[in-house]
C-alpha cells in the first residue's frame, strides 16, 4: 500500500474514533443533565451525583453494547450487557434501540427486550418490563417487543407485553399491564387497592411472636 494511502486510512480511522468518543461524551453529559432535570433529589450543583445512578450507568454501557451488537460482535455485546445487569440490576438486551434523554429512575428490576424500540425523552421507573409474549408465540427474528413513543412515562412495575405501540406522551401507571396499543396522550391506570376498615367487633390481631391483647371479658 502506498505511504500516502496508509496515512490517509490511519487518519480516517483516528478521526472516526475521535468522533465516536465525542458522541459518547456528549451522550453521557446529556444523560447527566436529563437525570438532573427529572429527579427532584438532585439539587443545584449535584449533577455529578447522577454518575452514581444505576440508570445512567446502564444506559452508558448499553450504548457500547448496542454498537457491538450492530457490528456483529454478539458475544461481546451480551457479555457487556450481563456485566451492566450485575452492576446496576437493570437488564437491557444489546439489540434494544433507545433514543435520547431516556431516564431510568431507581432502575432495579427493569427488563428491556431485544426488539424493543424506545423513543426520545422517555421516563421509566423501577420494575418496568418491556417483554415478549413467550417463545411459543414469538418466532425467532420477529419483532416481538413493544415500541415506546416520545415523551412516554412508565410507572413503577408497569408491564408492556408484545409488539404493541405506546403513543407519544402516553402515561402508563404503576403496576399496569398493557397488552394492546395505547393512543398518544392516553393515561393507563391499574386498579387502585381497596382499603377495608376493621369492624368494631373484630379484636385487634397480634403480630407474629406477640400475644393477642386481652378483651374486656378476659381482663376481669
Amino acid at each position: 500500500m502506498p505511504r500516502s494511502t496508509s496515512q490517509s486510512s490511519a487518519g480516517l480511522l483516528s478521526g472516526g474514533t475521535a468522533r465516536a468518543r465525542g458522541r459518547r461524551r456528549a451522550g453521557l453529559l446529556e444523560d447527566l443533565d436529563t437525570a438532573y432535570r427529572r429527579d427532584p433529589a438532585l439539587r443545584e450543583g449535584s449533577r455529578l451525583q447522577a454518575l452514581l445512578y444505576p440508570g445512567v450507568q446502564a444506559l452508558a454501557l448499553h450504548r457500547v453494547s448496542h454498537r457491538l451488537w450492530r457490528g456483529g460482535h454478539a458475544v461481546s455485546a451480551r457479555a457487556l450487557s450481563q456485566l451492566a445487569r450485575a452492576l446496576t440490576g437493570i437488564e437491557i438486551h444489546p439489540g434494544a434501540q433507545i433514543g435520547r434523554r431516556c431516564f431510568i429512575d431507581h432502575g432495579a428490576g427493569v427488563v428491556i427486550g431485544e426488539t424493543a424500540v424506545i423513543g426520545d425523552d422517555v421516563t421509566m421507573y423501577h420494575g418496568v418490563t418491556l417483554g415478549g409474549r413467550g417463545w411459543w408465540r414469538d418466532p425467532k427474528g420477529s419483532s416481538r417487543h413493544p415500541s415506546i413513543g416520545d415523551g412516554v412515562t412508565l410507572g413503577a412495575g408497569a408491564t408492556v407485553i408484545g409488539p404493541v405501540r405506546i403513543g407519544d406522551r402516553a402515561r402508563i401507571g404503576p403496576l399496569a399491564l398493557v397488552l394492546a396499543d395505547v393512543p398518544a396522550g392516553a393515561h393507563v391506570r391499574a386498579p387502585v387497592a381497596e382499603v377495608h376498615a376493621p369492624r368494631p367487633a373484630d379484636p385487634p390481631r397480634a403480630l407474629p411472636g406477640e400475644h393477642a391483647p386481652l378483651t374486656n371479658g378476659e381482663a376481669r
